[in-house]
């Protein structure tokens, strides 16, 4: 069952653009917001963002945040997402950074140089590194899953 559930989590990272961060501020009020991101290897998801942005700031004194990338698109009842626990900043080898960002440009994303990402231009670009996967236990609505015996919504980890 995990082997399945890695898979889902990998064609739920890439069928979506934006994954939506977490953090919390210095005096721990929550803030969430989506940025379009690219991966590399499902551990590495990097956008670009000002660090004045109030999610930029936060990771700046806080780099803890958490992740989710979902569709919500499909029925209510049926969606899945990846969650993740992460560490985040800017990052510093932005060509190293930029052989993955922003992805394959089917997806949209705008081809960025190391100048349009650095002083006196106003965005940056950012990294965090994902430490924890985790998607819902898959059961029917109402009905215990197998492996845990729980009837309610309850994650489980993955290594994707």
């Amino acid at each position: 069952m995990n082997d399945d559930l890695a898979a889902m989590a990998r064609s739920i990272i890439d069928a979506n653009v934006y994954v939506t961060l977490a953090t919390a501020g210095r005096d721990g009020t929550p803030w969430a917001n989506p940025v379009f991101f690219a991966h590399d290897s499902y551990r590495d998801f990097y956008w670009v963002s000002s660090p004045e942005t109030v999610h930029s700031g936060n990771l700046a004194v806080r780099p803890r945040l958490g992740m989710v990338v979902f569709d919500s698109h499909v029925i209510p009842g049926t969606g899945q997402a990846v969650y993740m626990s992460a560490t985040a900043g800017q990052v510093t080898d932005l060509e190293a950074a930029l052989a993955v960002y922003p992805g394959d440009p089917a997806r949209g994303g705008r081809p960025m140089t190391p100048e349009d990402l650095s002083a006196p231009h106003p965005y940056r670009l950012y990294v965090a590194h994902a430490e924890e996967h985790h998607v819902l236990c898959p059961r029917e609505t109402g009905v215990p899953c197998a492996p845990h015996g729980l009837s309610h919504d309850h994650r489980i980890a993955v290594t994707p």
